[in-house]
């Protein structure tokens, strides 16, 4: 099979079209089982790992727009835990396309692209070349927008696999600041993944190319959803799930998250009693001690406040 070239005028040279459909759709869990959290009107994530995402990590010569997307999300991830994201090398990006999709260097026609799934599987199994390691990841409902903004609000991405309109790539991207809007059927020739890290009352932010751009909702509930053979998925590491869960310390069910992920042999780590406050506990502890006597001993009044400490604590 030969992999589409397109000419990228910001590039000067063309990029490659290589998502490809999965072989087969692993078990999956899906976002909306388990959230009903509040968000912002808008949110981006992308600041902080620019120059990671402006990185085209080698899509301009092979079909590996998967494995690009990837190490955005890396990058997204690195940059706003440390303020320094981690940008890959050519040759561990090269590495990470030989294991998933069995690229040979040097043999042009083992250059076939791969698909999310094969390549999600690995990173959860060998993890990325920095050392961090996905621990699962949760299909997201493409034509609930609400879910698509809280996946991103939650855990900083979203990880797209898509077939492409003709009119998204004809005329090509120039420059930042594109929009793709329903434009037409996907085209299968089209396979393409790319990173979301932010969104608004338009759409959802992206990087693709080393471009930044805007993807609408209604286009994602087009393209991104089995129906458009496409894919949409929030990607999870540990200290995305430990930011999930202090974005969100109520309104997720991460009990049954965790208990759903061990079932199918992933490993989210449990998540973590929320902080709590000096106010807080002293709150709980005079609720203890108001349910006492009028007259009380220490030792009864210590008892008393333990009560309420043990009532109110987080479980």
């Amino acid at each position: 099979m030969s992999l589409r070239r397109v000419q990228a005028p910001h590039l000067g040279r063309p990029v490659v079209l290589g998502r490809r459909r999965p072989v087969a759709r692993c078990p999956r869990l899906t976002l909306r089982h388990y959230a009903d959290v509040s968000t912002p009107p808008t949110c981006d994530y992308g600041p902080k790992a620019a120059s990671s995402l402006v990185d085209v990590y080698l899509n301009d010569q092979l079909g590996d727009c998967v494995i690009a997307a990837g190490y955005h999300l890396v990058g997204v991830a690195t940059g706003n835990a440390t303020g320094t994201p981690f940008v890959a090398t050519d040759a561990q990006i090269t590495a990470d396309y030989s294991a998933i999709g069995g690229y040979v260097p040097g043999q042009p026609s083992t250059d076939q692209g791969c698909d999310e799934q094969t390549a999600l599987n690995y990173w959860t199994s060998r993890g990325f070349a920095d050392g961090s390691q996905l621990c699962g990841w949760l299909a997201v409902d493409g034509t609930d927008k609400k879910t698509v903004q809280t996946a991103l609000y939650l855990f900083e991405n979203l990880f797209f696999g898509v077939e492409l309109p003709d009119a998204w790539i004809s005329p090509f991207p120039s420059a930042d600041g594109f929009t793709w809007d329903v434009a037409g059927a996907a085209d299968p020739q089209n396979g393409h993944a790319f990173l979301g890290y932010g969104y608004d009352d338009k759409g959802v932010t992206i990087d693709t190319w080393g471009l930044r751009g805007t993807v609408t909702y209604a286009a994602i509930a087009q393209y991104a959803t089995m129906a458009g053979a496409g894919e949409l998925y929030v990607l999870l590491t540990p200290d995305l799930v430990a930011k999930g869960q202090s974005r969100a310390p109520n309104g997720f069910d991460w009990s049954s998250l965790v208990a759903d992920f061990d079932a199918l042999g992933g490993k989210v780590p449990a998540p973590s009693p929320p902080a709590v406050t000096l106010d807080q506990a002293s709150a709980w502890a005079a609720q203890g001690i108001a349910s006492g006597g009028f007259l009380m001993t220490r030792s009864q009044a210590t008892a008393a406040a333990k009560r309420g400490l043990t009532a109110s604590w987080p479980k």
